[in-house]
Order: C-alpha cells, then sequence, then structure tokens
C-alpha cells in the first residue's frame, strides 16, 4: 500500500469530519481484504399485488422482475471491492445452481474467489423475497449443512489462514451458521502474523473474544446480549450502550467496538476514553436489506488505511446511509460516496458523464428510474410524487428544464427560481441520486441515451400526452403514470404569493406531474 497516501489519510479532523475526497483516497490505496464467513444469495422477486387469492388470504404477485445479489458475508465483500479494496472471500457455498451463482456474481465485480470451498454436502443459502409493489410479502429461507462438520471446518481453516497471510485486514462475518467460530478463531489467534486490521462482525461475539479484534460491530440487541441483558422498547438506546461501553470492550476482547443502533447511527468506544457519536440519516419507509453489511465494509476499508477510527465509523455511517435509502440489499461505490460527501455531485451538467454513471450504476445490478420537470418551486406534492418514483427502482435520476424550456411551456414570468436553484433543491432530497438540467422541451434525447428500466410522470398525464413513452417502450422500458397527489400546485402557489392571500382549505386543483 502506498505510505504516503496513508500518511494523507492520517489526519483526523478535531471531531471527525470526513474530507469530501476520502473515498477517493482510500479507493486509490486498494487495501488487501480478505472476508471470511457466512454467504448467500438473496433474491428479490417483484410486480403488482393488486388481488387476493382465491385460496386463502394471500395476495397474488405478477412478478415483473428477478434479481439475485449476494448476501451476508457475499454482500461484505461486494460492498468492499466497491469501494476500491483488493477483495478475497473464504466461504463454503453448494455445487448447486445457487453457489455458481453466487460465485459468478462475486467474480464479475472483481472479488478473488479461489478461496470459496465448494462442498457436495452444503446447499448454498439462499433467502427469497417476493416484493409486491413496495412490500416484502414473503421470505423464502433455504440452507443445508453436512452432519459431519468438521471436514468443511478444516478445509476453511486451510483457506482462511492462506487467504490472510498478506492481507491488509480481515473481516470475519459470522451469521452464527456454526461452520465458524472457536475452531476458526482459535486457528487464527495461533498465527505467528496477522494483518495489520482483524474486524469482527458477529451475531454472537464471544468465541471471538481471544482473537482481539481491533473492531468490533455489534447492534444494539447483540451487545446487550453480550452482557447477557436485554433491551426493551422504550429504553434509551444510545445512553443504555454509552453506560455499558467499558463492560462491552472487556467481553468482545476488542480494542473498540461500535455498536450500530439502526435509524439513532453508532457509538463508538475505544481506549483512552474515546467516544463518538455518529448520526443517520435514515429512510422513513426504509426497504433496504445489509445495511450492516455496508457498515462493516466501509469501516474495515478505513481501518485497512489507517484512518483514525472516529473518521472510519463516520465514513461507514455515511455508506450505510447510502444503501438504507435504497430498495433490497445494496451495496455502495466509491462514485456513491463522492456524490455523498461532495458538494452537489449529484447535479451532473454533462449528459455523457450522466450516461457514464448509469452505466456504472446499471454494471452492478441498479434498477434505473428517470422522470423530468420544472420543478419550479418545490411542494409536497413534488416530494411525493418523487419519492414514489424512487420506491420503483434503485436510482432516481431526474431531468430538470433549463430556464428557457421552462419559459417556453409556461410563460416568461415563469421560472420564479432559476435553474440551479432548482438543481440544488432536488439534489438535496434523499430520494433523489442525480439531477441533470436539459434545454429541450422534452426529454426525448436523454432517454435514447440513458434507456431507464422506468419512465415516470405524475397523475395528471396520460399516456397520449408524452411523446416519451413511444421511445421507453422502443427497446423495452417501462413507463408508469404515478398516482395523484392532491392539493398542492406550483401555478396555484405562485399565485397566491403574488396576491398575497393564505392558503385555501380546499377546492384547489393539484399537480403532482411537475411540469
Amino acid at each position: 500500500m502506498n505510505d504516503a497516501i496513508i500518511s494523507v489519510l492520517g489526519r483526523e479532523h478535531p471531531d471527525g469530519r470526513l474530507p469530501a475526497d476520502l473515498a477517493t483516497r482510500i479507493s486509490a490505496a486498494a487495501p488487501r481484504v480478505t472476508v471470511i464467513g457466512d454467504v448467500m444469495l438473496d433474491g428479490w422477486w417483484r410486480g403488482d399485488a393488486g388481488r387476493m387469492s382465491r385460496e386463502g388470504p394471500a395476495p397474488v404477485v405478477d412478478i415483473t422482475s428477478r434479481t439475485w445479489v449476494p448476501g451476508g458475508a457475499a454482500n461484505t465483500a461486494m460492498n468492499l471491492a466497491a469501494l476500491g479494496a483488493r477483495v478475497r472471500i473464504v466461504a463454503a457455498v453448494g455445487e448447486d445452481a445457487a453457489g455458481y451463482t453466487l460465485r459468478e456474481l462475486l467474480a464479475d465485480a472483481g472479488v478473488d474467489v479461489t478461496s470459496l470451498v465448494t462442498d457436495e454436502g452444503v446447499s448454498t443459502s439462499t433467502k427469497l423475497r417476493i416484493v409486491g409493489g413496495d412490500q416484502v410479502v414473503v421470505r423464502l429461507d433455504e440452507r443445508e449443512l453436512p452432519l459431519d462438520l468438521d471436514p468443511l471446518r478444516h478445509r476453511l481453516i486451510h483457506e482462511a489462514l492462506a487467504a490472510t497471510a498478506d492481507a491488509d485486514a480481515e473481516l470475519v462475518s459470522d451469521y452464527g451458521t456454526t461452520l465458524f467460530g472457536e475452531a476458526m478463531c482459535a486457528a487464527l489467534a495461533s498465527r505467528r502474523r496477522r494483518p495489520g486490521i482483524t474486524v469482527v462482525d458477529a451475531h454472537d461475539l464471544s468465541p471471538w473474544k481471544p482473537l482481539h479484534p481491533d473492531a468490533v460491530t455489534p447492534n444494539a440487541d447483540e451487545a446487550a446480549a453480550l452482557l447477557d441483558m436485554t433491551l426493551r422498547a422504550d429504553d434509551d438506546r444510545p445512553a443504555v450502550i454509552s453506560s455499558i461501553c467499558e463492560e462491552l470492550r472487556e467481553a468482545s476482547g476488542a480494542r473498540s467496538v461500535i455498536v450500530t443502533m439502526d435509524r439513532e447511527g453508532t457509538l463508538l468506544a475505544g481506549p483512552d476514553g474515546l467516544r463518538h457519536r455518529t448520526h443517520a440519516h435514515p429512510d422513513l419507509e426504509r426497504r433496504a436489506s445489509g445495511a450492516g453489511d455496508t457498515f462493516v465494509a466501509a469501516l474495515t476499508c478505513a481501518l485497512a488505511c489507517r484512518v483514525p477510527p472516529r473518521t472510519a465509523a463516520e465514513f461507514a455511517q455515511a455508506a450505510a446511509d447510502v444503501v438504507v435509502h435504497r430498495f433490497g440489499t445494496s451495496i455502495c461505490s466509491t462514485a456513491d460516496l463522492e456524490a455523498s460527501l461532495g458538494d452537489g455531485t449529484a447535479i451532473v451538467d454533462s449528459l455523457d458523464e450522466l450516461a457514464l454513471r448509469v452505466s456504472e450504476a446499471r454494471a452492478v445490478g441498479y434498477r434505473i428510474v428517470f422522470t423530468n420537470g420544472c420543478f419550479d418551486v418545490l411542494h409536497p406534492g413534488h416530494v411525493g410524487y418523487l419519492r414514489q418514483a424512487r420506491r420503483l427502482g434503485d436510482v432516481l435520476v431526474v431531468g430538470l428544464n433549463s430556464d428557457a424550456s421552462v419559459r417556453r411551456l409556461k410563460g416568461a414570468s415563469r421560472p420564479v427560481n432559476p435553474a440551479e436553484d432548482r438543481a440544488a433543491v432536488l439534489a438535496a432530497l434523499e430520494c433523489v441520486d442525480l439531477v441533470h438540467v436539459f434545454d429541450d422541451d422534452a426529454p426525448l434525447a436523454i432517454l435514447r441515451r440513458l434507456r431507464p428500466d422506468v419512465y415516470t410522470k405524475g397523475g395528471d398525464y396520460t399516456l397520449d400526452m408524452l411523446p416519451e413513452a413511444e421511445i421507453v417502450r422502443g427497446y423495452g422500458g417501462e413507463v408508469r403514470i404515478l398516482d395523484y397527489l392532491a392539493p398542492h400546485s406550483t401555478t396555484a402557489l405562485v399565485d397566491r404569493i403574488r396576491a398575497g392571500r393564505p392558503r385555501a382549505e380546499a377546492g384547489a386543483r393539484s399537480t403532482a406531474g411537475a411540469r
């Protein structure tokens, strides 16, 4: 690893604040990280659920898309690779279709799978979620292990010792399947040389205490269980965790404990009384899975580059914040963090750059949603519409009509706000990923270039009003007219402001379509 890069990364801001280019620096350092743990294949089958089954009280889901993505420790490895790490993975899969799919997905993402052990007595763990609309209707789990686990454990230990010999960091992701634990811990603890950083993410941390990890990442319930405690629903979790920090460090044998508390962020407890709280930016309608995998991957990547713990925790929180606003099992890339940490990087001026960003997102399996409009004087109708659009995929791209375009569509008195202000407000919304200002009246050229999976407009439009629909359907995309959200109208709002009138109690026709 480049020592000059490490030296730059090692300078910590007093409050743990993140440099805007930290993700880029870490990616350039390309730390070698070995992941050891339980892998699975996550399935997300999505469709519309507009009717109930006659056979029983269950919705009928008409499947429109099937997606398979790596889960568990494999999701952690995917996140590490997306952040620029050189990743090896040590895990067991079966000689089955799920195992071959998982191996192929990991390899395609740049993960070294030469230490992935295939065993005929194993059925690869799968978690298939059936999603109707934006709601998980049912999850189907499958997993089978051989009755005699010792031969498989020995093979995994052999691979783990070899794969960690020249690693900058190792990350244990133990989901409690009994494949990993005391035997693996004893083997790793007895090595003459170990990686510079050891991070353990385990449902039960107690078997890993002899390894004396540099960091462990239990969630709040796992942290409480480590001390034979139970958290109640009405407990002030940050306060409770803060009060037991030293006991957690002692019980886990770790130098630092980072307790993840979902919507309440994380609490870092380190040596010499080090305490640091990160704050999450949750999605109020969370649909993500595996945000903890993203957190621990980003944390390990940062620590491997000798980023100080407080800054590493903030970096990991920023990565987790990215994926909780996405549907399903997702990853956070360097580009995602650059956009999140930078100023205005969600605003893309060049269509060439926009096409590149969309191509990168599509390459890792993301579903692209596109909408467009004037978005002048943003109001709750706009926000509700954009949230609906975002639920249809993983990346929401907003085409924003330029000032000249708005004047042609709306008249000489509009827009009220210039394009740069409208773009900045849109880019600040959690549900919006990319914003691009265009000069045409309709986004025909953008649609031809990006070919989004879904094109959306609001409920005050019909298909015959949209020349764009023919383009989208022509390449196999989907056109969606979303719900009509009343009672909000930009025109009515501007008229009221100019007339100095308060908002009428009722009777105003609204538009959520954004033009």
